[in-house]
């Protein structure tokens, strides 16, 4: 079990963050920071320390919200919308001075800066920090789960089919939707590489069209932060694995950048396809597919418990049916096969499939429909 950082310690450090907010992370004291992301099992070592201190103060300010993503409206807490403004944590507030976002904060309680600045503000220190114990605790009392690559000879596990209804909120929906441009969905799933590198952003791909939405940017719309392949890369580091491809079926998380500001949690990209001839064209295998969603699933019930956050929603594109090559019909009776295992397994999540193709909207929906 790692050791715990004193709350006297998170304040102080936290005081020092607000000031800086987290760009300035790097340049900030953060003993206990990580000290507490390191025992929540969000960071390793000095190479990912700074995401993971950026996924526990989430994680924490989601907590102040009881668990629920965190919005600027008065659906969220309070305490939890001034401390993701305070510090930065809303991407449309990442990069802002630390007065602006300390105006922003005061306006969350109706207050003038310096009203908040003596009395409110000292309380969402002092909560936050309680919630980041709370997040490192959680961690600390169990082992730290590494995302796990398939085996050899692994396979999908086949149920009876369960016929279920294509309606919102439960089991399987379909809708003509470009991914990026889904709202209120904890998880998008993205079609990647086995060497886990993305798209170019300006390719009109799956993989380059979230890099692109996800990316943060200053006032004149520059990238000043491509926070999934940032993400991707910590990961690949960390587990040994940069310019090496991982097993196909392979799926690993990352936060969701600025697709938050959309009700999105969490990016799970899925190494699906392989590179074949000089890399201009992939292999997809089908089996990998259901390979794919059941690491999905796997992974975002463990997120669901680990990092706190209740999510119940996924949403997968037509994983395989661009460059990879696959009959579209194959690509929904696979993905369909797998997401009703699932979906036998815990029929509380809602699962939603997505193409900006209104003939391959059609088919999904009849194959969901059939038995």
């Amino acid at each position: 079990m790692h050791p715990l950082p004193s709350h006297e310690s998170l304040v102080a450090e936290l005081r020092e963050l607000r000031r800086r907010g987290l760009p300035g992370l790097r340049h900030s004291t953060r003993d206990a920071l990580r000290q507490a992301a390191v025992a929540a099992g969000l960071c390793a070592g000095p190479e990912d320390e700074q995401t993971g201190v950026e996924e526990l103060l989430g994680a924490a300010v989601r907590r102040l919200a009881g668990g629920r993503p965190v919005r600027d409206d008065d659906s969220s807490d309070p305490l939890a919308r001034a401390a993701a403004h305070a510090f930065g944590i809303f991407p449309a507030r990442r990069g802002v001075p630390g007065t602006d976002r300390r105006k922003a904060a005061a306006a969350v309680y109706g207050v003038t800066t310096e009203r908040f600045r003596k009395s409110q503000e000292h309380d969402v220190i002092a909560e936050l920090a309680t919630a980041v114990l709370t997040v490192a605790r959680q961690g600390a009392d169990r082992p730290a789960a590494v995302v796990r690559e398939p085996a050899a000879d692994s396979a999908v596990r086949r149920l009876p089919a369960v016929a279920r209804p294509a309606r919102p909120g439960a089991g399987i929906t379909v809708r003509v939707c470009p991914i990026e441009e889904v709202r209120d969905v904890d998880i998008l799933v993205s079609s990647e590489n086995t060497y886990l590198e993305m798209s170019k952003t300006f390719r009109p791909t799956v993989s380059g069209a979230l890099r692109r939405a996800a990316a943060l940017r200053d006032a004149q719309g520059e990238i000043v932060d491509d926070v999934l392949s940032r993400e991707l890369g910590v990961w690949l580091r960390t587990h040994g694995r940069t310019g090496l491809p991982v097993r196909p079926g392979t799926v690993v998380a990352t936060s969701s950048g600025a697709l938050a500001a959309q009700g999105v949690r969490r990016v799970h990209h899925a190494a699906i396809a392989t590179p074949v001839g000089d890399g201009d064209r992939y292999h997809v295998s089908p089996a990998v597919l259901g390979e794919a969603v059941r690491r999905s699933f796997e992974l975002a019930r463990h997120e669901s418990e680990f990092l706190s956050l209740p999510m119940s929603s996924i949403c997968f594109p037509l994983l395989g049916s661009g460059r990879g090559g696959l009959p579209v019909e194959t690509v929904a009776r696979r993905l369909l096969d797998a997401v009703r295992e699932e979906l036998r397994r815990d029929p509380s999540w809602s699962v939603l499939l997505v193409t900006p193709e209104e003939s391959h909207a059609r088919l999904l929906t009849a194959a969901s429909s059939g038995p």
